[in-house]
């Protein structure tokens, strides 16, 4: 590239967008003239272009610090398609390709390498670095570096090197999810003291927010796809691996094209199924947390979770993986109260210190005040980063407001139950209690003979559990800490129980029956909003998407994304100059596919 060419003409000409978004702009030219940066920015908010164009612009060849092998692979096809020269260096490449790269890269043929942080920190690798001209470093994923985040990464520590050994080479950091406790241990860990702070809001306004009360998770999960997403890419998180492979069956029998990704699955089925999650559409994979960073496929539709995840962080990332192409995406959530007790288990039973512990606490109470609260999601999310928002309209509290009610009798009697049965008991055995059930370990236990036997009639077992899930969100009950999910009162429930304190709960929801025309009307909310007269073209615009890059072997969004087809769409130009103004086509792009979707568009093909 020449240095004579400015930013704005390598976004435009190159990326085919026509202006920076956000601070993209002011990161670029600090990035670019030799600035250290520590950049927050949402999932799809453009973190690549921030070190991506300052690579085009300077001297040298940029190293992007990269965690994921699919990810390096997957940026680096994108490059290729963009006509920009580019490699990766990881565990893939046999000896001699690994070569190629190497010889490359002194060459001067590179503007961007990829490398993994343990290969980064090599002997070989920072000689490597040493005998030619970098451009800058650019650490992705930089929260993996925080040791207490959720998603910490040891080998991260180490790149603090990189300040020591090449002090005159611009350092970038990127992170789309970190508190201000996780953005301070990026700054200390990866000296970046004297580093320009960028931080974008972290709104995510195409994603609609919704969280559920469980009642029977993998069936609430059906109608949420069959009535919204409905033949879309998406991606469900559980907590286990039995639950994920159970999910994903559960899918398939229904019907759903879905696929298992967790940790006790062989390499090669991961790598497999990732791989057809990544150039199918369609696909829905069941998945732990061990999918997902880094994965750029820009248009997974939805993102659910029937598990609570532990923390904002991790929820808010991973719910980030939805609609990365700007158009509109759903985050869904089911939740319940086993889901509390078992995360609270997790961490009383764990062997972390203390401080470690009460720092996870901290984190849990986060998440179950964004699943309980009745003002409006996105403003929790959004002030949990420390920013300020007013109330969305797009999150189901905002689009339909929960009831209250006033619960300060039944909580005294759910804190009384807990008490009278010796507090070494579970939700589901004090629920029994309280409705007069005469259970075998009720009257093994003598609880049929306890003053509160029965005295919760008057709510049916549903509203007792949401009572006792609200309970311990509110920190007025707590588990046990060897991990057998009794509970017992803490000395907040002691106001509450003299009679000094009133307490109001969310409502339970009320069970609608869903017809047809109202599962069409959903769908249409959530939808790219395609008119139905213009389905046909869509779906062969898609399939040329999907021709040229099976050709190549690659994912049909490094082609053109979603965003891009539905602007070729609505737009219908007649001409490569007409082309060459829909955003995301680029000039290596328009010349490579331009005709192609020119004839697509006016019944050539």
């Amino acid at each position: 590239m020449s240095p004579a060419r400015s930013a704005l003409d390598l976004l435009q000409t190159v990326f085919g967008y026509e202006a920076f978004r956000g601070r993209q702009g002011e990161i670029v030219e600090h990035v670019a003239n030799g600035g250290d940066a520590l950049v927050l920015m949402p999932t799809g908010g453009g973190k690549s272009l921030c070190y991506q164009i300052p690579a085009l612009l300077r001297q040298g060849c940029a190293v992007v610090v990269s965690p994921l092998i699919a990810l390096m692979q997957d940026q680096v096809e994108g490059l290729h398609q963009l006509g920009i020269e580019a490699a990766f260096l990881n565990s893939t490449l046999s000896l001699e390709e690994a070569r190629e790269v190497e010889r490359k890269f002194l060459s001067g043929q590179l503007k961007l390498l990829y490398v993994a942080p343990e290969r980064l920190l090599t002997p070989r690798c920072l000689g490597l670095l040493e005998s030619a001209p970098v451009a800058l470093f650019a650490i992705d994923e930089a929260h993996c570096v925080s040791q207490w985040g959720h998603d910490f990464r040891p080998e991260y520590i180490g790149l603090s090197t990189l300040h020591e050994r090449f002090p005159e080479v611009p350092r970038i950091a990127l992170t789309a999810t970190a508190d201000a406790a996780t953005r301070r241990e990026i700054v200390q860990r990866l000296a970046l003291e004297d580093a320009a702070e960028f931080v974008s809001s972290f709104d995510r306004p195409n994603i609609r927010y919704a969280i559920v009360e469980k009642d029977n998770a993998r069936r609430q999960l059906l109608e949420f796809i069959e009535r919204e997403h409905e033949g879309d890419t998406g991606i469900v998180y559980c907590l286990s691996r039995k639950r994920v492979e159970e999910t994903a069956a559960f899918l398939n029998e229904h019907g759903i094209t879905a696929l298992p990704y967790h940790a006790g699955l062989d390499a090669e089925t991961r790598a497999r199924n990732q791989t057809r999650f990544l150039r199918e559409d369609g696909i829905v994979m069941a998945a732990t947390i061990a999918f997902g960073m880094g994965i750029d496929k820009p248009d997974v539709r939805f993102v659910a979770h029937i598990d609570l995840p532990k923390s904002l962080e991790g929820y808010y990332q991973e719910t980030g993986r939805a609609g990365r192409d700007g158009l509109p995406s759903n985050a869904w959530l089911a939740y319940g109260l086993n889901d509390v007790m078992q995360l609270k288990d997790m961490i009383e039973s764990g062997q972390a210190p203390e401080a470690q512990k009460q720092i996870e606490r901290q984190k849990l109470n986060a998440m179950l005040g964004l699943a309980e609260t009745t003002q409006c999601r996105r403003q929790v999310i959004l002030g949990y980063f420390g920013e300020q928002s007013a109330p969305c309209g797009n999150c189901d509290n905002c689009i339909k407001p929960p009831t209250t009610w006033d619960a300060t009798d039944a909580a005294r009697k759910a804190l009384s139950c807990t008490f009278r049965t010796g507090q070494r008991f579970g939700a589901g055995h004090i629920i029994d209690v309280l409705l007069g059930r005469e259970t075998e370990k009720v009257k093994q236990h003598f609880h049929d003979r306890v003053t509160t036997f029965g005295i919760g009639r008057e709510l049916p077992e549903a509203a007792w559990r949401s009572v006792f899930r609200q309970l311990l969100a509110g920190g007025y009950l707590a588990t046990d800490s060897e991990g057998y999910g009794t509970l017992h009162l803490t000395d907040a429930a002691r106001p509450l129980l003299r009679g000094e304190l009133e307490l109001h709960l969310r409502g339970l929801p009320e069970k609608r029956k869903r017809d047809k025309s109202e599962r069409d009307k959903k769908r249409s909310a959530a939808s790219l909003d395609i008119a139905p007269a213009d389905e046909p073209l869509w779906q062969r615009l898609r399939q040329k998407r999907r021709e040229l890059a099976d050709a190549q072997s690659v994912p049909a969004y490094l082609i053109f994304s979603d965003a891009t087809l539905k602007a070729m769409l609505d737009a219908r130009p007649a001409t490569l100059s007409d082309m060459a103004h829909i955003s995301g086509v680029g000039a290596q792009k328009l010349d490579r596919y331009g005709l192609a979707f020119l004839d697509v568009l006016h019944g050539a093909d």
